[in-house]
């Protein structure tokens, strides 16, 4: 890792809890490991995130609502989705440390240094014989590349590892008023689920046609033994995915379709297009006909943000079995019955929040030949940024915090606002480029006067004055949603 991408990881995470994005879960007892804690500024531009991905999924389009199922689910349908039998990762032991690791991502790790070194003929080797032994879970294999490419415990640094094993993710709990006689559920490891068993529920109720989708928010929890990299892999995380349902034969022009509009709905908030890829997966799930990877380059490398996966008719399909329940459709069009086929967008909510932070995030030198100064500032889109914009009275007297005030309570009522007359104004701006609040708003002694105010762009950090009364309009223009859904 170049120690420029690691200082800006180390300083990107260091900014989220000094301003209250982001906070180590329970850190007053010594924190949870690989769980995190949202704070008042991380709330506010979660929320942002997640109102943008429901209007641009279903807002935007009228075959597609959303629900919101619950997280405790009848087990059979872990048994039917293939959780039970095969959520697992392959685990690795140093026996020198006393550490596990998923043995895919140390040789994922191992493929990134050698990329860094200019290594490719090294690193396409490796990738290609990793995505074998992963195709055939060929664990003998995975650990004997690990040994053959010298990979060392990032703790003991030694290569004493055990065997690789399988290690299923599901946390699993009880149900019931007594531990002993309870039937044993689970805390879903993602989200698709619900809405694949809520398929008849929504299509009748809701009336809808092939082709159509279902969206869901919200949490799910992995057993994960390697969480790292801070809120990029956790044990409790918030997916957005989406399923889509459509006619057999259909599936690889919706794949194709949603492929496309999926990158665009990233790029639109302004996030740098150099930094993303697609990656097809070489190792498909054996219900999958194709399956492609949206991944960012993040300070430590390309991850996976999002997913496209068109998973055929094998989820209906196995709920039909396992339920007896027929999971079908009567197509008008075509005078036929059948188990739709399924295209699946699911994006890491928490993935895209660190995205969001890292794309956004500079250190400016403002320096000048006669004195030094510099600033931290979070470039995000004014439609996701947690303050839409902040009143500042340029003084604590003189009748200026109440005409603040006064146009505080004006604003508040349409837009999330920040109020602050602590400090001097420089300091206040500072404070205000460091959260991503794309506006301020200056009340002065004129103010008093003619009814103007300054306004301040966080970007450009440029000035105009302005009437208070035109305030409203300018902040929805500049703020409103319409910017970036099409």
């Amino acid at each position: 890792m170049a120690k420029n991408n690691d200082e800006l990881f180390k300083n990107v995470i260091s900014h989220a809890k000094e301003y209250g994005f982001v906070f180590q879960s329970s850190e007053i007892y010594d924190g949870l490991s690989a769980v995190y804690d949202y704070g008042q500024l991380g709330a506010e531009l979660k929320n942002n995130i997640k109102t943008y991905w429901w209007k641009a999924m279903v807002q935007m389009n009228e075959n597609i609502v959303g629900i919101d199922s619950a997280i405790f689910m009848h087990p059979k349908i872990w048994k039917a989705s293939g959780h039970v039998d095969g959520f697992n990762d392959p685990m690795i032991d140093n026996k020198d440390s006393k550490k596990r690791y998923r043995a895919d991502q140390l040789l994922e790790d191992k493929i990134s240094r050698y990329e860094k070194d200019g290594k490719t003929d090294k690193a396409e080797k490796l990738q290609h014989d990793m995505d074998e032994a992963l195709k055939a879970e060929d664990l003998p294999r995975l650990k004997a590349l690990i040994e053959e490419h010298e990979i060392v415990c990032p703790v003991s640094g030694t290569r004493n590892w055990t065997d690789v094993r399988q290690f299923n993710l599901m946390f699993s709990t009880q149900m019931g008023a007594m531990a002993d006689g309870s039937d044993e559920v689970y805390l879903r490891p993602e989200t698709a689920q619900g809405i694949f068993v809520n398929f008849l529920n929504v299509q009748k109720s809701g009336r809808m046609k092939i082709p159509f989708g279902i969206a869901q928010i919200g949490k799910a929890f992995r057993n994960e033994v390697i969480a790292r990299q801070f809120i990029m892999r956790m044990r409790e995380f918030e997916q957005m995915e989406m399923q889509f349902f459509v006619r057999p034969g259909t599936e690889m022009e919706w794949y194709k379709h949603w492929k496309e509009t999926r990158l665009k709905w990233h790029l639109a908030v302004g996030t740098n297009p150099d930094k993303y890829r697609f990656h097809d997966h070489t190792k498909l799930a054996h219900y999958a006909n194709a399956a492609v990877d949206i991944e960012f380059e993040f300070p430590f490398g390309f991850k996976e943000v999002e997913g496209i996966h068109s998973r055929t008719d094998f989820d209906l399909s196995q709920h039909q079995e396992f339920s007896g329940k027929k999971m079908q459709f009567f197509d008008p069009e075509i005078n036929q019955n059948y188990v739709p086929y399924v295209i699946e967008t699911s994006i890491g909510l928490d993935r895209f929040f660190l995205l969001t932070l890292i794309n956004s995030f500079e250190e400016q030198d403002l320096s000048t030949a006669d004195k030094q100064d510099s600033r931290s500032v979070l470039h995000l889109h004014p439609a996701l940024a947690p303050y839409k914009a902040a009143v500042l009275p340029l003084t604590k007297k003189d009748g200026l915090p109440e005409k603040a005030r006064e146009i505080m309570n004006r604003l508040k009522l349409d837009f999330n606002m920040a109020y602050d007359e602590k400090d001097s104004i420089g300091k206040r701006y500072r404070r205000q480029d460091a959260i991503g609040t794309p506006f301020c708003i200056t009340v002065d002694h004129q103010s008093l006067e003619d009814n103007t105010v300054t306004i301040r762009h966080r970007d450009s950090m440029e000035q105009e004055r302005v009437a208070v009364d035109e305030l409203e309009n300018i902040i929805a223009k500049l703020v409103s949603w319409k910017n970036i859904l099409n």
